[in-house]
């Protein structure tokens, strides 16, 4: 066995002085709540009932008190402008109530699941592993995007407890930059990898040497002195691990809070949570108590998986094969549609396109189990991985599609914008797992682990200008995860929030950076409510039963933002008539804000804090609706709107004119309310406009800054003022000019798109050298709402159990050509670290392994070369089998 210790002993971790400063009134917790919350009391359980029977009472009480009673006793006869705004007044409170008790519906799901969840023991997790391997692909999308920030989140993910982790960076940015400063970023970009195998290759090598020379010297019939000595000897290969994790923690910058927590419950967790088994290695070896051989291979294997992960990098806009669509789902389907695969690059006038090959070529892309899709701005705890796929790979599970623990903000953030964006954000993680008690879990995109066999049943495909692509996350809105998910519960999966807090994600520091966040999340959700719909229908074909609640929550979580901002608009700027005011909408309203002021005091908050989130969602109010309307406008002109990626970057970032404008506008609007009803004894609208605008100038002056609110609107008025001094480009334009003679096109270009005139219409010349085609290019037929099961999928790299037999699996259909799984060549399988000792106790069928040792089902297998099941053959005409055939 290896030796003493002999990494540097840790030293106090450096802070960057020249930090940001920290304001009056930012977040003071220093360290993040536990992972598992604490059991929820009997009276915390009791008090949330109440609550929801509360506002269930104080809601009828006031509809049945002055509408339906006004009716009865004909209050509203020939005073027809009083019936609407009472039938208006009423529809608004209703919807905001509904919103209030669908909220304490969702925190009381929460309680109830924070009750009944036991972390599983690590050593049941251990054990699980040793006879069952899934692979694992992370996904890291980034966009230009600070290296120190993407750097954490590789590692967080190379550090993960798993036995086969393939970390893959998708980098989307131009490959060739048009500023030195983004070249600059891609370049960083592209090395991280190289950079980061290279931080891990020491532990790497030390452990896979010593976990196979501890498989080597298996004895038959040992003696107990010799396993004490083994003992011993693992104890000290994890207190080298231990020194190593704390020298690279000393020697992380800390410029930020994220900084810091990553050094601290990445680095350092993982340091004592190894410093804790080598102590208690040493204990039991003082006590003479020998550790069973299966136990310790289980502990030497922990130390060569946290270290072995393999990291890398794509780019799919190199390839002009690949969709070139700027958003963050396309990126995600580029390299998803690509795994399983073997390719060849090959040079076209198009560019770069890559091409099918067998096992031997130049790029492979190895299938996986599982994928992980990680933000580039977040960060997973070590055993994230690991308790999540366990729970997948449990037998009652096996139509769960996506796990994820809803992402929490990381403490200590500087600002109070980012504090009380951060509130919100672990005020939504409650919100999540209550959801999930009721089956309503949407798949949320900073972090989850799919099942690769749920992306391949949704999958679309389509033909652009001969290439297939794929779409697994849809893309029709910027919040494709909130669609996907509806998607899978479509073809009968679900979804999951695991009970626990594994994952973080950096929040807007400002509040130019949160409108992005805040408007790309208001849009959408309007286009995604038909498909509600769907879902309805197709469960009771199936017969299955629609339960009223996981409908109610779906709804609201997808149209809440619309009619909410509606809702408080008309409040805003409708002078109500004071009669409709009653003291019946304030005890509707009060358990929602007891409530969330609890939820925030649980959360390391103040329960005064819930007067600041009030404010700080009053102005975002113009953001909200801006997205709404934006998902209007899509809905009627069909067009994608472009994903608006939120700035993860330490200086500030304007807020457009509109945004810094409206502010002042509601504060003003609320103050003239709060005078009018003043001078006219409205007393019930001056407490509404009053609290408005003490709110909402809280807000202005602590979380956006009076002097940034004033700058940001200065520039947008002066960007409007003054116009580009650069010279335009005069084109004159000729009645009847006569058309250019088409041009001959290179022989280069005749190969590869064809001759001119035949299919594509004539070349016309445009300048030397170049032509374009006039007429439309016809594309191949759009195989929309097919399943992936009836394409034809190739599985290559795939292992056999991937796939779960049962009913409701359909057997996936290959052509005969399509059988030959190549999975991944030796320095591929090198990668992940597998070994022969690896593999033992692994169950397999015989049916699963051909004579080339490669994994196949029998059902895969078609005589003919085009394998279906007979539900999924249709009538074809002689053109389509004409299209199949080529």
């Amino acid at each position: 066995m290896t030796g003493d210790v002999d990494a540097p002993a840790p030293t106090a971790i450096p802070t960057n002085p020249a930090g940001p400063k920290r304001q009056r009134g930012s977040d003071l917790r220093v360290k993040p709540l536990p992972p598992v919350a604490p059991p929820a009391s009997d009276g915390l359980i009791a008090v949330g009932r109440i609550a929801i029977i509360f506002t269930i009472l104080a809601w009828l009480a006031y509809v049945f008190g002055y509408f339906i009673t006004g009716i009865i006793n004909s209050s509203y006869q020939n005073n027809i402008d009083f019936l609407v705004e009472t039938i208006v007044y009423v529809g608004i409170t209703s919807v905001l109530a509904l919103s209030a008790l669908l909220y304490l519906v969702a925190r009381q799901g929460a309680l109830y699941r924070s009750r009944a969840h036991r972390r599983v023991p690590r050593a049941v997790i251990d054990g699980f592993f040793d006879t069952t391997l899934p692979t694992m692909t992370v996904l890291v999308p980034s966009y230009r995007e600070e290296i120190a920030v993407v750097r954490k989140t590789l590692l967080s993910a190379l550090m993960q407890e798993y036995p086969f982790l393939r970390v893959v960076l998708l980098l989307d940015d131009p490959p060739n930059p048009g500023s030195a400063a983004n070249q600059a970023l891609l370049e960083g970009a592209r090395a991280l990898p190289g950079e980061l195998e290279e931080w891990l290759s020491e532990p790497r090598e030390r452990f896979a040497r010593t976990l196979e020379q501890f498989e080597m010297s298996e004895l038959e019939d040992p003696e107990p002195e010799q396993v004490i000595a083994q003992m011993r000897e693992l104890a000290t290969e994890f207190t080298w691990a231990v020194n190593w994790l704390r020298m690279r923690q000393a020697q992380e910058p800390i410029a930020d809070h994220v900084d810091k927590f990553f050094a601290e419950q990445v680095l350092g967790a993982l340091a004592d949570d190894f410093a804790a088994v080598g102590a208690a290695l040493v204990a039991g070896a003082d006590d003479q108590s020998p550790l069973p051989r299966a136990r310790m291979l289980q502990l030497h294997r922990r130390l060569a998986w946290t270290f072995r992960g393999e990291v890398t990098s794509f780019e799919r806009k190199l390839y002009s094969s690949l969709s070139q669509e700027a958003n963050k789902a396309m990126n995600l389907n580029s390299y998803i549609g690509l795994m399983g695969h073997s390719y060849e690059v090959k040079e076209t006038p198009q560019g770069k396109v890559l091409s099918t090959a067998g096992a031997s070529g130049s790029l492979m892309i190895p299938d996986a189990d599982f994928i992980l899709t990680l933000d580039a701005d977040s960060i997973v705890l070590p055993e994230y991985c690991l308790r999540l796929v366990y729970v997948m790979c449990q037998p009652e599970n096996a139509k769960l599609a996506v796990i994820q623990t809803p992402y929490s903000a990381f403490p200590g953030s500087p600002t109070r914008m980012e504090r009380l964006s951060g509130a919100t954000t672990d005020l939504q993680h409650i919100v999540h797992q209550g959801m999930s008690y009721y089956g309503a879990t949407f798949w949320v995109g900073a972090n989850a682990v799919i099942r690769k066999r749920a992306l391949d049943d949704i999958v679309e495909i389509e033909h652009q200008g001969g290439f297939e692509i794929r779409r697994y996350v849809m893309d029709r809105t910027v919040i494709e995860d909130t669609e996907s998910s509806v998607d899978m519960a479509i073809h009968g999966w679900w979804l999951l929030n695991y009970p626990e807090r594994l994952s973080y994600s950096a929040t807007p520091p400002d509040f130019g950076s949160l409108c992005i966040q805040r408007r790309r999340w208001a849009n959408g959700g309007l286009i995604i409510m038909p498909k509600l719909w769907t879902l309805r229908q197709t469960r009771s074909k199936r017969a299955q039963n629609n339960r009223a609640l996981e409908t109610l929550l779906r709804v609201n979580y997808l149209a809440s933002t619309c009619w909410s901002s509606f809702a408080l608009v008309l409040l805003l700027v409708y002078p109500f008539n004071n009669r409709l005011l009653s003291p019946l909408v304030l005890l509707a309203a009060l358990p929602y804000f007891a409530a969330m002021s609890s939820d925030l005091k649980r959360c390391g908050y103040k329960r005064m804090d819930i007067f600041r989130v009030y404010g700080f969602n009053l102005i975002l109010l113009p953001v909200n609706l801006a997205g709404v309307f934006k998902s209007i406008q899509q809905a009627i002109t069909g067009r994608r709107i472009p994903f608006a990626r939120t700035p993860k970057v330490a200086n500030r970032t304007a807020t457009p004119l509109l945004f810094a404008f409206s502010p002042f506008v509601i504060i003003g609007w609320s103050v003239w309310t709060a005078w009018r009803g003043w001078v006219n004894g409205f007393w019930g609208n001056f407490i509404f406009g009053a609290f408005n605008a003490t709110t909402a100038a809280y807000a202005l002056v602590a979380l956006v800054g009076v002097q940034f609110a004033l700058v940001d609107v200065w520039l947008g008025f002066v960007e409007r003022l003054y116009v580009d001094d650069k010279p335009r480009e005069v084109v004159r334009v000729r009645r009847r000019r006569a058309a250019p003679e088409p041009a001959a096109p290179g022989w280069r270009d005749v190969l590869y798109q064809g001759a001119a005139g035949t299919a594509n219409g004539d070349y016309v010349s445009e300048s030397a050298g170049m032509f374009r085609i006039l007429a439309d290019v016809p594309e191949a037929p759009v195989l929309y709402g097919r399943r992936s099961t009836d394409r034809a999928p190739q599985g290559y790299g795939r292992r056999a159990t991937d796939r779960v037999d049962g009913p409701g699996d359909p057997a996936a259909a290959r052509r005969e050509g399509d059988q030959v799984a190549f999975g991944r060549r030796a320095s591929d399988q090198l990668s992940y670290g597998r070994r022969a000792s690896d593999q033992a106790g692994l169950d397999r069928r015989a049916g699963d392994r051909n004579g080339d040792g490669f994994e196949r089902r029998a059902g895969d297998r078609a005589g003919d070369g085009a394998a279906r099941r007979a539900g999924d053959r249709r009538e074809r005409t002689d053109g389509e089998r004409a299209v199949d055939q080529s």
